[in-house]
């Protein structure tokens, strides 16, 4: 019997390789191997055939020799880089696929490739770059383009990439996916209503797109449209129970709602931390620290945003012999507030656009003793990579008012005002640290003008004007209810309502019909929408005499602000820390007397600022100094605190760890 012929093998292997039958095909590739060792075709379609079959390891060795044998096979250099990119050798996988696209720069597959591995080693301009390639070789790819489109957001933010999405409708109108990315990034845009013209169009092309569904929900909040946007989350939820940015938004719309109960939202927190919860997190156990403690956060505002204004003067005042603090920013923007976040941390990673598995794979290499997530059920949050325990101590502060749900969060930061104890531990998850008088620290803005004189007192026909420039999402009606009755008992005053979205002809009637039906006089009603900038934004609260908290999602920065520029806000305290945060910063401020326990004692307050003109005046003249000789300015003794409160938090869980 003649020996067997390389070439036929080859052949025969081929047959089955194009079949899809790939076990054989390798056994094939392999008996060439044996008869003509300096095969290129043997080494290299037999290491394609064993990764195509799930055996990479098997494939590294065998598409590394073929290289070796044709070092300037393209096809050759992207095979090994794919097979060491799913072997997680990114780093190498990179220089693979650069390598083939030196022998070939054509070679779109190669691109693609490149552009994903960038993505996933953080090399965000890389990846956009590569994608911009894609799109020119694939010029009739709407998905190529989208992908362009897409990564422009993480590298330029959405209001470059935006013309992008709209010209691939343009493109391509009648590919979904571009519609649905439009849609999304109208949304973000705070275009609510040409949003959902667009993820309508996308959800007809094609029902099955459930992040079109995730968008409708995100324009709907955007309108306002509270409960609507509730359903669209919950259909797309239906649709895929583990969707953790529809389970996020979804739960941020329960707290805008009045009639949800504590134990309601508690109940609908614990759902989502299940539905994220790992079968097995990992067990991170801390060890004796006896310098400072390494403490990363995680926080998608680390820019011009009320988070930054409310954590960098903790940052700055941080000991860096008690705490080494490292900044994870996980948004496109990159302003003067990042950059001035960036001279007080120990260090800064920009995150903004990663998968998850690198942002987890660079937190665990960076090891944190402590790691501190200040978004919670907020954008595009973080909070499924908590589940999976990527610190021994983890902490949620700040950003949202309520639990994360997460089993693998160990502790809230709150303080006893905000959170009285034994009122609201039972809705939480985490263990309730009450770590200073009060939970925040505020930095106005430098902007910010000097206070004036309302000019209710010192013109006396002119009316008293009540003001609030909370979010247009915490107006609920119980809320329009209540400021009703507020102007119903003060005849002449007036009510100042600003707001994103109210610049909108929509909006502002949407507004005023709910306030008519709520039992408001509306021809005593201003609506104003955004302004340029917050010295312009502060400077309207010359036109406001007294500044109403809504129920039950009470304002923090707004709040703070008003009381900056000299004027009294009065709250409604409820049962739970939504609806809790005006007692505390009211007190912080030396005016508990605003906060009130019923809806009769909040009118009563309202009417008797309103009546007292030269009071409002002495209010003026004495409020930001007051505000200035609390804790919520005391920076050095809250950061103090803080860190106290962390090293404790540390010591208790390591203690726990010890007696296991």
């Amino acid at each position: 019997m003649p020996p067997p012929n390389p070439a036929v093998l080859l052949k025969q292997a081929l047959t089955h390789h194009q079949a899809g039958r790939f076990a054989p095909a390798a056994v094939l590739y392999a008996q060439a191997r044996q008869l003509a060792p300096q095969s290129f075709d043997a080494w290299h379609l037999g290491g394609l055939a064993l990764f195509q079959a799930g055996r990479a390891e098997e494939a590294l060795p065998l598409l590394v020799r073929a290289v070796q044998l044709s070092p300037r096979s393209a096809l050759a250099h992207f095979r090994l880089g794919v097979v060491r990119a799913a072997r997680g050798e990114l780093e190498a996988a990179l220089v693979a696929v650069q390598k083939a696209l030196e022998f070939d720069p054509k070679l779109v597959e190669a691109w693609e490739h490149l552009s994903s591995l960038c993505q996933r080693v953080g090399q965000m301009a890389g990846a956009l770059a590569a994608a911009v390639k894609v799109s020119e070789l694939k010029p009739g790819s709407a998905e190529a383009f989208d992908r362009v489109a897409t990564l422009t957001v993480e590298v330029r933010g959405m209001g470059v990439a935006h013309s992008l999405f709209a010209e691939a409708t343009r493109r391509w109108p009648d590919h979904a996916v571009s519609w649905q990315n439009y849609g999304i990034a109208l949304a973000t845009l705070h275009e609510p209503d040409a949003a959902l013209v667009a993820l309508d169009k996308a959800l007809a092309l094609d029902g099955k797109l459930n992040l079109a569904r995730v968008g409708r929900g995100l324009a709907l909040q955007e309108a306002f449209r509270v409960r609507e946007a509730l359903t669209a989350y919950e259909e797309a939820l239906r649709l895929e129970p583990k969707h953790a940015e529809a389970g996020s938004a979804r739960l941020l719309c329960l707290n805008y709602l009045e009639e949800r109960t504590a134990e309601e939202l508690f109940a609908a927190h614990v759902d989502y931390g299940r539905a994220q919860a790992v079968v097995k997190p990992a067990v991170l156990r801390p060890s004796e620290v006896h310098g400072p403690l390494r403490v990363a956060v995680l926080s998608q505002d680390f820019r011009r945003h009320a988070v930054a204004a409310f954590f960098e003067p903790l940052l700055e005042h941080f000991d860096p012999a008690e705490l080494e603090v490292w900044l994870y920013h996980d948004h496109a923007v990159v302003d003067e507030v990042s950059k001035r976040l960036q001279t007080l941390a120990r260090r800064w990673r920009h995150v903004a656009g990663l998968a998850s598995e690198r942002v987890e794979a660079q937190l665990r290499a960076d090891a944190p003793d402590v790691l501190i997530d200040l978004s919670g059920h907020t954008g595009r949050n973080r909070l499924p990579l908590f589940a999976r325990r990527l610190a021994p101590v983890q902490i949620t502060y700040l950003g949202y008012p309520n639990t994360s749900g997460l089993a693998e969060m160990d502790y809230r930061f709150t303080d006893e005002h905000a959170d009285p104890v034994g009122l609201t531990d039972p809705y939480y998850t985490e263990k309730l640290v009450r770590f200073a008088p009060c939970a925040w620290s505020f930095r106005p803005s430098a902007s910010a003008p000097e206070v004036s004189i309302p000019q209710a007192a010192t013109d006396p026909d002119r009316p008293v004007v009540f003001g609030s420039f909370n979010n247009p999402a915490k107006l609920t009606d119980f809320t329009l209810r209540l400021w009703a009755e507020v102007l119903a008992a003060t005849p002449g005053t007036r009510l100042l309502l600003k707001g994103h979205g109210l610049e909108t002809a929509a909006r502002r009637r949407e507004l005023e019909q709910r306030c008519v039906v709520a039992g408001m006089d509306v021809s005593r009603l201003d609506l104003m929408g955004r302004t340029s900038g917050s010295g312009d934004h502060l400077a309207l609260y010359q036109r406001v005499d007294v500044a109403l908290d809504p129920f039950p999602y009470h304002g923090t920065t707004t709040t703070c602000e008003a009381m900056w520029m000299g004027r009294p806000v009065v709250s409604l305290i409820g049962k739970e820390h939504r609806s809790r945060v005006g007692a505390s910063l009211l007190r912080a401020a030396g005016h508990p007397e605003w906060a009130v326990a019923s809806a009769a004692e909040y009118v009563q307050v309202a009417s008797a600022l309103a009546a007292d003109r030269a009071g409002l005046a002495r209010i003026s003249a004495g409020l930001r100094s007051e505000l200035a000789s609390g804790p919520l300015f005391n920076y050095a003794g809250q950061a103090k605190a803080f860190s106290r409160a962390l090293r404790a938090c540390y010591e208790e869980v390591r203690a726990q760890h010890q007696g296991i």
